[in-house]
């Protein structure tokens, strides 16, 4: 709000400053070149939509470009945060990167996508990103899941809150947890740890960096994909990516 309030005062500031005309009259001239335009648009219409193609073209070419640069500029942060989980190849030549949110139905739709791809890709490296916006039993979720690190069991544990199928709230993430033979008492103490919270409020940063809004997202080589993709499409990013 304080920059638009400033935009406005110094576009107001700008008006004000400005030379008065010494007369309203304009041109004739001028006048006769204006309504030879308005005739033209009005006879050939589709060179307005043309122009307004090209500017959008412009527009995403620039928005592409923007992304790309983002993600070479914040790569150790997409790749390597210590505390966002790995899963497949840890040393993989290519690495899928998933922002999620664990009562995303379609996060829960393309997990088994994701699993398949890992099992048949050898070289294929996965980063998770927990990325909590649907309500506090979102956040609860993604703490407890970061927090299962501590205990060895990170992966059984989001692949059974992937499973789900239901809405999940504190006693069901908890109930779920001790179904894989996590130490609940011990899982809720881990989760109060700063370093977790820390860690979410990095992914939430960077997916708005991103410009992620919505679940699931996968970043691979240059390029943000949204969307519950199906393997066919994930396993040609991942191509793609490999050529790259």
């Amino acid at each position: 709000m304080a920059a638009g309030t400033a935009c406005l005062a110094i576009g107001a500031t700008a008006q004000q400053s400005a030379p008065v005309p010494a007369t309203s009259e304009r041109p004739a001239e001028l006048n006769e070149f204006e309504q030879r335009v308005r005739d033209f648009l009005r006879e050939h219409p589709e060179v307005i939509m043309e122009a307004l193609q090209i500017l959008q073209e412009r527009q995403r070419a620039a928005e592409a470009e923007n992304l790309k640069r983002t993600i070479a500029e914040r790569s150790d942060e997409i790749l390597n945060d210590p505390a966002a989980p790995v899963g497949g190849n840890p040393s993989g030549d290519v690495t899928l990167v998933e922002f999620f949110d664990y009562n995303c139905p379609y996060c829960r739709r393309v997990a088994p996508t994701v699993a398949e791809t890992i099992g048949a890709d050898p070289d294929l490296r996965v980063v998770y990103k927990e990325f909590p916006i649907l309500g506090p039993g979102s956040t609860f979720a993604a703490r407890a899941a970061l927090g299962a690190q501590k205990q060895g069991k990170y992966a059984p544990f989001h692949e059974a809150l992937m499973a789900a199928g239901e809405s999940l709230g504190e006693a069901q993430v908890l109930e779920i947890a001790r179904e894989i033979g996590l130490d609940t008492e011990r899982l809720e103490q881990d989760m109060q740890d700063p370093a977790i919270q820390e860690a979410i409020a990095r992914n939430l940063q960077l997916a708005n960096a991103l410009g992620i809004t919505g679940t699931p997202s996968f970043v691979i080589g240059q390029e943000v994909v949204p969307g519950a993709v199906d393997r066919r499409t994930l396993q040609g990013l991942i191509a793609r990516a490999r050529r790259s």
